[in-house]
């Protein structure tokens, strides 16, 4: 089969790419290479065509989508922090581009796009873990862009028969985790500051948790997504359904590395989670979706990247 993956090369999706082609697909390549970098890209040129495009271009999506059986939208501003400061790029990226990419696929006539979305879309919650029927209570505007394309897919499913299925990713870590960009997450930051011997920063206490899920397990939810039978829009969370504060993680990774560098302490950042933990009962029920990876496996492998 032929899929695009837009943002194929960056941290997600240059995996997803892989795993594709390890199945014999043809994959095309949509990334404007903000964050995306060239060396991810796979060394294949028979079954890969890369598209140097942008996503907030309406027709570059559509020469994207021509001929595809199915997308896999990983193409997004990611980072928290830089939507709170630009929340306008925060937009037009990550809502109108997931606009885009709908509705080019719609009028192509794919089948099925499998879409990231985010845990950002529920904010803080009283009652944990999350289900997929929280409410929906984004604390930054990459919350709400994120929240915007879920809604916008359900339309577009009743609307148009168009299929889409949101993956609410939790936090994804792994090789390929460009530990010095502004989109980067907590563990590729602390590793990269655990391994040059700097103690890295911790916002707020430390007692902030989160739920960590290993990349590997995030490329087989989006498989498992884009292939099972199924019709209409759904949506999943995609995480491990375990939860970690930033002083265990600091703490896991010290006794990887051997050392005993102690965090620095810096204010609490806007539009953080206090905390985040994932039912992940419907994924495992409906996609039969089991993590591979608990979090020492997964930091242990990508220690040894």
């Amino acid at each position: 089969m032929r899929f695009l993956v837009t943002g194929g090369a960056g941290f997600i999706g240059s995996h997803i790419v892989e795993a594709l082609l390890r199945r014999s697909h043809q994959v095309r390549i949509l990334d404007n290479f903000s964050t995306g970098k060239r060396e991810n890209l796979p060394a294949d040129q028979v079954n890969v065509e890369v598209l140097t495009g942008d996503v907030r271009e309406s027709e570059t999506v559509a020469r994207a989508v021509a001929g595809m059986d199915g997308v896999f939208h990983e193409a997004a501003l990611v980072s928290v922090p830089l939507s709170v400061k630009n929340p306008q790029d925060s937009f037009e990226i990550n809502a109108k581009g997931t606009i885009n990419v709908l509705d080019a696929a719609r009028k192509a006539g794919v089948r099925r796009v499998v879409y990231a979305s985010s845990a950002a879309v529920c904010g803080d919650q009283s009652q944990l873990p999350l289900t997929e029927t929280a409410p929906l209570r984004p604390l930054s505007p990459y919350g709400l862009d994120k929240m915007y394309g879920e809604q916008a897919g359900n339309l577009y499913s009743t609307l148009y028969a168009q299929e889409s299925v949101a993956l609410r990713y939790f936090n994804v870590y792994g090789p390929r985790q460009d530990p010095k960009s502004p989109y980067s997450g907590v563990i590729s930051i602390f590793v990269d500051a655990i391994r040059s011997g700097r103690p890295p920063t911790i916002y707020g206490d430390g007692e902030q948790t989160r739920d960590f899920v290993y990349v590997a397990d995030v490329v087989e939810a989006n498989l498992k997504a884009m292939f099972a039978r199924y019709e209409g829009f759904k949506v999943f969370n995609v995480a491990c359904g375990r939860q970690t504060s930033l002083n265990q993680l600091f703490t896991e990774l010290q006794r990887l590395a051997g050392t005993a560098l102690q965090p620095i302490y810096g204010p609490a950042r806007a539009g953080d989670v206090r905390h985040s933990l994932a039912d992940i009962s419907l994924i495992q029920r409906e996609l039969e979706y089991a993590p591979a990876f608990s979090l020492a496996e997964g930091l242990a492998e990508l220690w040894g990247s």
